[in-house]
């Protein structure tokens, strides 16, 4: 479908001029004359992009006509590209436009070629933007659709990646399969495991958490399936086990991969038959047990060594849920630090900067003791970089944005989840000026 220009220019032969070379180059153009007509075609129809004049009355060359009419557009229609056309007598006027969000300026007499390119690249950036701007909407619905939905068990997460966790893990909360939460140590596997439970058929049963890798192997049979009194030195009474604590409920298996190949298999006849016998027992005990496990281990490695059966990794595999790291899942670090320090508390710009390019190897566990620390230090409870107390080398984006590079771009446009806004904002820039940028770096 052609691109649509408008013209707003009060030269009849200038007009002329770039409807020839718009239609030469398979773009539509209409041409208004005063400013009026063209907030009128506007209204009246869609256009890609305007083309003002900075003058439109007779010996006036203030430009201050441009100028009223640039902010007419911009405030009814604030994401549409506009191009000021000026003479030297005006640009400085234009110039000082783009910095409030035109989107470029060229003076008369214009290179016809340089025009067009441009033109192409603003309207290509522009679609792709309402593109991002439209994704961005409906992860907006999703998430709220998703809360509203299921009890998130207080989960703040603004990533795409935790939103497509969030939604297999709801999907599949309800059934009885056994689900394995896979990711580094701190990533939030057991806030993952309650939000599982919360929206499963046995929600308002018992939810038992163990760390089996924690066990000491001569303890974990008596600890997972309980002992009778006298079956070892020091139990005076019957112990009952995790796995009957949970009957009817959820049984919540952190660091499995730890757990020992005796342990394993164990483990691996109770999920089988359901059955299993105190220490020092002899009655059969028969439970109904949903299994949520977890790992920080790479279990198909593990299995490759001869670490961990293969048979009890497809029983506890059913439904995987690998939980990415929190450096590689960058739009969560800001709503969780805001989560962790409180309504109270705010950040300065500049510690925002911090906890974004800090890599983070404790994850959120190590997010979580930066922002509790850094709520006892803050000063009228605004959270400065120095606070913080991180070793981290912040890219002076803000103040020296000629120096940015195609990756800082495009780290902040992946960090912003694709919304050029946001990433602007991030880089201390106008939304035109990143468009500038991504135009020079070619980056699409």
């Amino acid at each position: 479908m052609s691109k649509k220009i408008l013209v707003i220019d009060d030269n009849p032969d200038v007009a002329k001029a770039l409807q020839v070379l718009f239609t030469l180059n398979g773009m539509c153009c209409d041409h208004q004359l005063t400013p009026q007509d063209g907030l009128a075609a506007l209204a009246a129809q869609h256009y890609d992009l305007v083309l003002q004049d900075m003058n439109f009355t007779q010996d006036t060359t203030s430009g201050e006509e441009g100028i009223q009419l640039f902010k007419q557009i911009r405030q009814q229609w604030d994401d549409l590209p506009i191009i000021l056309m000026t003479a030297w007598t005006s640009l400085e006027t234009a110039v000082e436009l783009v910095k409030s969000g035109a989107s470029d300026y060229i003076s008369k007499p214009w290179d016809d070629d340089k025009l067009i390119i441009t033109i192409n690249n603003l309207i290509e950036l522009n679609d792709a933007q309402r593109s991002n701007h439209s994704h961005a909407l409906k992860q907006h619905r999703d998430r709220r659709s998703l809360a509203e939905k299921y009890d998130l068990c207080g989960l703040r997460f603004q990533s795409t990646a935790m939103l497509n966790l969030l939604q297999i893990a709801t999907q599949v909360a309800h059934s009885d399969v056994s689900v394995l939460i896979t990711g580094p140590n701190g990533t939030g596997k057991e806030k993952i495991a309650e939000i599982v439970q919360k929206n499963s058929s046995c929600a308002n049963g018992p939810f038992i958490k163990v760390n089996v890798g924690a066990l000491p192997q001569d303890l974990m049979a008596a600890e997972l399936f309980g002992a009778e009194a006298g079956a070892y030195t020091g139990i005076t009474k019957r112990r009952l086990g995790r796995f009957e604590l949970a009957d009817h409920g959820t049984l919540f298996l952190d660091e499995i991969g730890n757990l020992s190949l005796d342990g394993q298999a164990k483990l691996l006849r109770v999920l089988e038959t359901g059955e299993f016998e105190r220490i020092g027992g002899s009655e059969t005990i028969k439970v109904k047990v949903r299994i949520i496990s977890a790992t920080n281990a790479d279990l198909k490695t593990e299995i490759a060594k001869g670490n961990f059966r293969e048979d009890l990794y497809y029983r506890l595999n059913v439904i995987e849920l690998p939980l990415q790291a929190l450096n590689q899942r960058k739009a969560d670090i800001l709503p969780l630090a805001e989560h962790f320090l409180g309504e109270s508390f705010s950040l300065t710009e500049q510690a925002a900067q911090v906890l974004k390019y800090y890599p983070w190897p404790g994850n959120i566990r190590e997010l979580k003791n930066v922002m509790q620390r850094a709520a006892l230090l803050a000063q009228d409870n605004l959270v400065s970089a120095d606070v913080l107390g991180l070793d981290v080398v912040v890219p002076e984006l803000v103040s020296r944005d000629e120096e940015l590079t195609a990756q800082d771009i495009t780290q902040a446009i992946s960090d912003a989840g694709g919304v050029i806004s946001e990433a602007a904002k991030q880089l201390g820039l106008s939304r035109s000026a990143l468009y500038r940028r991504m135009k020079k770096f070619e980056i699409d």
